[in-house]
């Protein structure tokens, strides 16, 4: 059986597992869903993986695996044994990749990012070479992972609705890039209020900043939670 995935992770872009698990305690965060990335997991490795899952938190690894096909195996292999809920490859690994990944993942759902939401089309065009619009490239990206096999895209929510269309309604949308209403979207460029990531359809949000450097991160997340859960028109 696939594994479940929960409407809201939180980041836990913090530089080490202390102040990690310190900010869950201290906030009363108990077995809430938790994104562990880069940032933490290359300094502590498996073990605040295998930490966070003891405590019963649902983790999302968000390390974006991107190497040739039997590489990208081979470490979702090793991560998937972490007994993740999902893991990462980029999608510009192309297909064989990504379908290698998936079959090596197990019950682990695989996702595939498209752009980073820090990512703008200017920057597409003049600094990758990219010569197409970033409503046509994501789309397509998208395509591309939903016929590797893979079980969504991370995205931001401002494609999600032509991604759908692309790939059907059972292709999972993960958005990133959520910021509150008037909060600063930092180094991110594509960003989105949880209700709008609602209204246009995305299946799961990972918010960072807006939780954790709030000063009650836990009315944030219940709030956030909330407007996600509601079945209130926009």
């Amino acid at each position: 059986m696939m594994k479940q995935m929960y409407p809201l992770y939180i980041a836990l872009d913090f530089p080490d597992g202390e102040r990690a698990l310190h900010f869950l305690e201290h906030n009363n965060l108990e077995e809430v869903p938790v994104k562990v990335g880069m940032e933490l997991f290359y300094k502590e490795g498996p073990p605040i993986v295998r930490e966070l899952r003891k405590r019963g938190h649902p983790v999302f690894l968000d390390l974006k695996v991107h190497d040739i096909p039997n590489t990208a195996e081979g470490a979702v292999r090793s991560l998937s044994s972490l007994d993740v809920d999902v893991l990462t490859v980029h999608a510009q690994g192309g297909k064989e990749m990504m379908n290698r990944a998936k079959q090596a993942a197990g019950e682990t759902r695989v996702l595939a990012v498209t752009h980073l939401t820090s990512m703008t089309e200017a920057m597409l065009n003049a600094e990758l070479g990219v010569h197409a619009a970033m409503e046509e490239i994501i789309p397509h990206l998208a395509l591309q992972a939903d016929e590797s096999g893979v079980d969504g895209v991370v995205c931001s929510v401002h494609e999600v609705n032509a991604i759908k269309e692309k790939t059907g309604e059972d292709f999972l949308t993960l958005t990133p890039g959520i910021r509150l209403e008037g909060e600063p979207s930092h180094d991110q460029k594509r960003t989105a209020t949880p209700k709008k990531a609602k209204e246009h359809g995305a299946d799961v949000v990972v918010v960072g900043r807006a939780i954790t450097q709030a000063k009650d991160p836990g009315a944030v997340y219940d709030y956030i939670l909330k407007e996600l859960e509601s079945n209130e028109p926009g």
